[in-house]
């Protein structure tokens, strides 16, 4: 085989390395916590104590948890702000301050009516409901996992929801809110909702209506950040 041929077979082989290599997927960038973050385990225990007592209370409570410069990834938070030419905070601080409210109305709404009919008006402190999903948080706010990375906090719920195919059964279902927390106070939140049709925006199947850090406020039901109503 002479220099010519040789040069060719290699400069083939060149170029196949290339567009192999050009088809490739990116590699996966983390988005959050941002590269190289580190915290000590004592901030990292006062990171989830604090996005925990987000679903511990309400009202001026709640409100008081949040940061001004707080900024919400919630889809019906954010189009309602939108609507309303407020800022995250401003929409978070309007919903959750009318929540004690809401809740009585609820309440007072479920007197009187079966434990079926009742499930998901009258929501005490520490429960919530995803609406698009018709699910119910169980009695004490449980937090099925509860993890830390730097400034970031991930909570996952367990939830409950009536079993389609077993009547009088329920089955359970997961749900999660995401916090980042800096100098003690909630500035950011990610969840799993979705808009949809129907007033509020209501999240269809899969998707949850109004979630923490981005409740469905005014009129609307919701979760974190909206959290538990």
């Amino acid at each position: 085989m002479n220099l010519k041929n040789l040069s060719v077979i290699g400069l083939g082989a060149l170029l196949g390395a290339v567009s192999a290599m050009a088809q490739q997927p990116p590699a996966p960038v983390q988005a959050n916590p941002a590269p190289g973050c580190s915290a000590t385990p004592a901030q990292l225990e006062a990171n989830k104590k604090v996005a925990m007592q987000f679903f511990l209370t309400m009202g001026a409570d709640r409100v008081a948890l949040a940061d001004t410069s707080y900024k919400q990834h919630n889809p019906v938070f954010k189009q309602r702000a939108a609507q309303n030419k407020v800022s995250d905070y401003e929409e978070f601080k309007t919903a959750f301050l009318a929540q004690p409210a809401r809740m009585a109305q609820r309440q007072a709404q479920g007197q009187g009516q079966g434990p079926g009919q009742a499930q998901g008006q009258g929501q005490g402190q520490g429960q919530r409901r995803r609406q698009g999903m018709g699910g119910q948080m169980q009695p004490g706010n449980p937090f099925e996992i509860v993890t830390a990375e730097c400034d970031v906090v991930t909570l996952v719920h367990k939830m409950n929801r009536p079993d389609p195919a077993a009547a009088g059964k329920t089955y359970e279902f997961f749900t999660f809110d995401t916090f980042r927390v800096k100098n003690g106070k909630l500035v950011e939140h990610w969840d799993g909702s979705m808009l949809g049709p129907g007033p509020g925006g209501q999240g269809g199947p899969g998707g949850q209506q109004g979630g923490p850090g981005g409740q469905a406020g005014r009129g609307g039901q919701g979760a974190p950040g909206g959290g538990p109503q």
